[in-house]
């Protein structure tokens, strides 16, 4: 048997220009996350990241905090979050002009942006924006199809899947990545995916034993290394 672990990055710069960014709280989580698996003994075989700056950050600290003995981490596009930037950007503007319900909540989170609510005011907007995405209700040619993003991470898990056994391996990736392969270690409908993307904490761990075709889910969102002052969803 096998063990995949799914590390969630560090917090990013969400509300800022440069969303692809871990901010300083983000590293310090991705240090934890790195003693914390080596103080407990892990010893990955393979370390994998996704092609964004804040997975390749958090697997690069990771791995230094560690002891910097873990293999080299391989980039792997696939691992890629979906296009929130693209969806804020592009979709949301689109849905707003046909939506008069959601134009208002994205008009509630533009103007929250520099107050103490804006987490909240952003995730009312972005849970249904996010819902439309998914089901294929508003698309636009530069931003990705859930389809398309569901296919590649799914493309991914296949191939790990059917890879030799007994490997520990670490991928370092983002919540709706990791929403997807635990709704497909499930067998859970597509919007459970959603669900689990919004549950997914910053610098969290997933644990999922693979082996002979088959695969369970062992622990979803693990946070216990981290602690109330490395905490955050956003």
């Amino acid at each position: 048997m096998s063990t995949l672990i799914l590390v969630r990055h560090g917090q990013a710069t969400p509300f800022e220009a440069d969303t692809d960014r871990l901010s300083r709280l983000g590293e310090e989580q991705a240090r934890a996350v790195g003693a914390f698996l080596a103080e407990s003994g892990v010893e990955p075989t393979d370390v994998f990241c996704g092609s964004l700056v804040r997975q390749r950050e958090s697997a690069r600290l990771a791995a230094q905090a560690a002891g910097g003995d873990w293999p080299e981490p391989v980039v792997d596009p696939r691992l890629a979050e979906y296009d929130g930037d693209g969806l804020i950007r592009t979709l949301g503007p689109l849905l707003a002009a046909r939506d008069p319900a959601f134009a208002a909540l994205l008009r509630a989170s533009e103007e929250g942006r520099g107050g103490p609510e804006r987490n909240r005011y952003f995730q009312r907007m972005l849970e249904p924006l996010a819902g439309a995405y998914l089901r294929g209700e508003v698309a636009h040619a530069e931003v990705e199809t859930w389809a398309a993003f569901r296919a590649r991470v799914h493309a991914f898990l296949r191939e790990l899947l059917a890879g030799p056994s007994g490997r520990t391996v670490l991928a370092f990736s983002s919540g709706g990545v990791i929403g997807v392969t635990v709704a497909a270690v499930l067998r859970a409908p597509d919007d459970s995916a959603l669900t689990l993307n919004w549950r997914v904490r910053n610098g969290s761990l997933t644990r999922i034993t693979y082996g002979g075709g088959r695969s369970s889910l062992d622990s979803f969102n693990e946070i216990g290394h981290l602690g109330p002052d490395l905490t955050s969803w956003r």
